[in-house]
């Protein structure tokens, strides 16, 4: 049975960067043995660990449950397949130069960093009060840490490519006219989508963690003229219930803007897709969850990432 702080092939615990890295890197070397980038990539790895945990001087530590480091690592995992199912079977496609691997890795490491509050910041209470930009926070951030690990002429790229993980711009409207660069962006919002949801607990961690960044974030509820209020999510539980149209229309975004990047998954994988198999079986049981209304049926516990004593949400805040 696979367990709840493994990857979708319960041989890599993502909770674990240095377990994480390592099969990144050992993807990478598959591909490019010796190539220099691989020291970026470690670097990356290391800094993003710091910073989440609270170790830096600039940043306060993650406090997005549901968008901790557990969710940023299985995306940087997925990514690296990703790129790995394009290069080995990409046949009359652009080669994915090392430097181009890295910039996906990297980009898939920092995707979520606009979550994190800056020790100065006396406005905002808690990480989630960023939801609805973070995606432009993070792309703020990524030609200046492209520099730090040495790949100062990717930042302007890496800025642009961290927006297919979010709906501040359309992807079809992201002005990207590489269309090797292109690709690498359709291959990040897709991992994004297919870690996130094939996650074992991704029911509970909607439940208990997504619906709280909602609420904090605005996404909870929506603003309609005259002043009034339509409510999104009633609850954790609604969320849950809403997870199969959430797929529909997750699917549509997949096939269409993402252009099917989620097949080099498959080719990665020797001919199956293990990502989208999982994805499958949480909408089924999201499906029964929906029709019987048991609360016990969601029972799974995810794994907790955040560091002592930081607090998610205010206490008193309803997610039930």
């Amino acid at each position: 049975m696979r367990r709840n702080d493994y990857d979708v092939t319960d041989r890599v615990r993502t909770t674990e960067p240095l377990e994480v890295s390592g099969e990144v890197l050992r993807l990478f070397g598959g591909l490019y043995d010796g190539a220099p980038a691989a020291q970026s990539i470690e670097r990356a790895f290391v800094d993003l660990t710091r910073y989440y945990a609270g170790g830096a001087t600039d940043y306060q530590a993650c406090d997005t449950e549901y968008h901790d480091i557990q969710h940023v690592l299985e995306v940087t995992l997925a990514m690296a397949r990703l790129m790995d199912g394009y290069e080995r079977s990409r046949s009359g496609a652009r080669p994915l130069p090392p430097e181009g691997f890295a910039l996906g890795v990297i980009t898939a490491l920092f995707h979520d960093f606009g979550y994190l509050r800056r020790r100065a910041d006396r406005r905002h209470r808690y990480g989630a009060e960023y939801t609805l930009t973070h995606v432009s926070r993070s792309s703020r951030i990524l030609p200046r840490y492209m520099r730090r690990v040495g790949l100062r002429h990717l930042g302007n790229i890496a800025a642009l490519l961290v927006h297919y993980t979010g709906y501040e711009r359309a992807a079809e409207t992201i002005p990207v006219n590489d269309l090797l660069m292109r690709r690498i962006g359709q291959m990040l919002g897709t991992a994004d989508i297919i870690a996130q949801m094939a996650d074992r607990c991704y029911l509970e961690k909607c439940r208990d963690r997504l619906y709280p960044e909602f609420v904090l974030g605005g996404l909870a509820r929506r603003a309609l003229p005259g002043g009034r209020a339509e409510i999104v999510f009633r609850s954790g539980y609604d969320l849950v219930h809403k997870t199969p149209s959430f797929y529909l229309n997750a699917a549509k975004r997949l096939d269409l803007q993402l252009a099917r990047a989620y097949e080099y998954a498959e080719r990665h994988f020797g001919g199956q897709n293990l990502y989208i198999e999982e994805i499958q079986k949480n909408v089924r049981y999201a499906q029964a969850v929906a029709q019987v209304s048991n609360a016990e049926m969601l029972r799974r516990s995810p794994p907790s990432t955040l560091s002592p004593g930081v607090q998610p949400y205010p206490r008193d805040l309803v997610i039930g």
